[in-house]
């Protein structure tokens, strides 16, 4: 794992399977659970302000450019399988370290990633 990696900051999502917080709480990352109920665009204000990965289920945030959030992860593995959305998450550490200013999908066992629009 890369040292860039190692110093991520996760922001999750309300939506986020707690499996996952606990995962990456194992993994020595630091960790902030978004507040319930709190605006998308307060979320993103976070995000941005304390260089945060955004880690959501949620759609809406797709089109968040680079001014508005940091970086983000959107899941697209299913919400009934927490082994494999821990097992796809782990991939992604793995193979993948520069998280600013870009936007991740990750899906089952593989991910995609492209820089936030301008």
């Amino acid at each position: 794992m890369s040292l860039s990696t190692q110093r991520s900051k996760f922001l999750l999502d309300e939506n986020v399977r707690v499996e996952l917080a606990n995962f990456l709480k194992s993994k020595n990352f630091d960790i902030k659970l978004a507040p319930k109920s709190v605006s998308d665009s307060t979320l993103a204000l976070i995000s941005k302000k304390e260089k945060r990965i955004f880690v959501t289920n949620d759609e809406d945030f797709v089109d968040c450019d680079r001014d508005t959030i940091f970086s983000l992860v959107w899941l697209r593995v299913p919400q009934n399988d927490a082994e494999l959305l821990i097992k796809s998450f782990n991939k992604l550490l793995e193979e993948f370290s520069d998280f600013s200013g870009n936007f991740v999908v990750l899906e089952p066992n593989t991910w995609e990633s492209s820089p936030l629009a301008e």
